[in-house]
């Protein structure tokens, strides 16, 4: 099959990425918060706004609430179909990391003030800033409008295209902290909004996942959250020194800390690989323990939680063993002996790949190399995980790819910044692809 696209069409859809839409996109992005299982309000939003803006495209707002449980959750849905060709699927999220809402953010970012308002500045106004940008509003942004361009320039020649873009819902990694039994691994966490998108819908042919990243990921890994809860008897804090452990859990937090670092070093020395495309980490992510309207009684639970990346072979099963056998092994000794120590695994996902040889590595390449004049560098033990995981494991071959921040504001980190024409370049690299899918499924 050829893939090269006609000039005339490449240049119809790149001249189809404005700046103006483009930053129109994130002003509805980025409107109100859109934290994790509440994305149903910017969706109507962003759908409001793209249907003026492309009304001969499809725009649909998909609640989750029937397999996510919650009626403020849904998936935007924009589609173009002309003819029949094997469908592109361009996927991010609408949900963000941080939820704008203090009460949430505050214990992470250490500030209680208002999210950053989106805003423009540099000389020639061609940096944009803003809460969310980097999870994952940026990307989201640029592949809608890469999206529509690709769309209306196959519209306007009258090619034959199948394209869909999905802005999903409960796109971020999160953990119940309550769910799973104290021992064993539990069950995953509810349905995100790319498994509901595929419940009822046949597999796309080829997908993108529109991220922040270094270069073509093909490959990523899992995820999983471990919790370790330390447990003893109740005691008041005017009677510390008889407690269990002496002084309280609280006071030996160091020891299990220690341990739980010795565990990550051994962990990572087993899967080093300077080669492999995907890598493992772990994270000690949050401290749970007393109540603080009442420190004047230790707290008898102390609960842990943790982070963890897999890579291709890991059993989370086995993790979490792991984990339990050294912090039996490394706390014996130790004040904390005579505690209950209790480890729980939650897996999120398996890692997954793509052949590097997929007609869509093929086209993503091709379309780097267009827009930078360069190769895609090359991406060696990449530790972020997404939803494109998802996609894999159902069989869809999947690419990651898209625009680089610039450092923080360093007056306030939630402050994301992105440079404009980096946005504009990635726009155009998106539609570039999907011309590229739709040229070589002409046969």
């Amino acid at each position: 099959m050829d893939d090269e696209v006609p000039a005339t069409l490449r240049h119809a859809a790149e001249r189809a990425v404005d700046e103006a839409t483009l930053l129109d996109a994130l002003a509805a992005l980025t409107a109100q918060p859109t934290p994790y299982g509440r994305e149903r309000a910017t969706a109507h939003r962003v759908a409001d706004w793209a249907a003026t803006r492309w009304p001969e495209l499809s725009w649909q707002v998909d609640p989750l609430a029937r397999t996510a449980g919650t009626p403020d959750s849904a998936n935007l849905v924009g589609g173009s179909v002309l003819g029949d060709r094997p469908e592109l699927l361009i996927y991010s999220h609408l949900d963000t990391s941080l939820t704008g809402a203090a009460d949430f953010d505050a214990p992470i970012t250490g500030r209680r003030t208002p999210a950053p308002a989106l805003e423009l500045s540099g000389p020639a106004r061609e940096v944009v800033s803003g809460f969310g940008l980097g999870v994952a509003r940026a990307a989201a942004a640029a592949a809608l409008v890469g999206y529509a361009a690709a769309a209306e320039a196959c519209r306007a020649a009258g090619r034959p295209h199948r394209l869909t873009l999905l802005l999903a819902a409960t796109g971020t990694h999160r953990d119940d902290p309550t769910a799973g039994p104290d021992d064993g691994v539990a069950p995953a966490p509810t349905v995100g909004g790319v498994l509901h998108h595929l419940e009822d819908r046949p597999l796309p042919a080829a997908a993108i996942v529109a991220k922040t990243s270094p270069g073509i990921l093909t490959a990523e890994p899992g995820a999983m959250f471990l919790r370790v809860r330390l447990t003893s008897g109740f005691h008041p804090a005017l009677f510390r020194d008889t407690a269990t452990p002496p002084g309280g859990l609280l006071v030996h937090l160091g020891v299990l800390v220690e341990a739980l670092e010795e565990f990550r070093h051994a962990h990572l020395a087993r899967r080093a690989d300077p080669d492999a495309p995907v890598g493992a980490e772990l994270g000690i992510g949050a401290v749970r323990a007393g109540q603080p309207g009442k420190p004047d009684l230790l707290p008898g639970v102390v609960d842990v939680h943790l982070y963890l990346t897999t890579v291709p072979g890991d059993d989370p099963r086995q993790i979490t063993d792991a984990l339990r056998a050294t912090l039996t092994r490394r706390l014996r000794d130790t004040p904390l002996a005579g505690c209950g120590v209790a480890v729980t695994g939650h897996p999120a996902h398996p890692s997954a790949a793509t052949p590097v040889d997929a007609a869509i590595c093929r086209h993503a390449g091709g379309a780097w190399l267009a827009a930078h004049g360069r190769p895609a560098p090359p991406v060696r033990g990449w530790t972020g995980s997404t939803d494109g995981v998802v996609l894999r494991r159902r069989g869809v071959p999947t690419v990651r790819l898209g625009p680089p921040a610039l450092p923080p504001d360093p007056t306030d980190p939630r402050r994301e910044r992105y440079a404009v024409p980096e946005l504009m370049r990635f726009a155009r690299l998106y539609a570039d692809i999907a011309l590229r899918h739709q040229q070589a499924s002409t046969g």
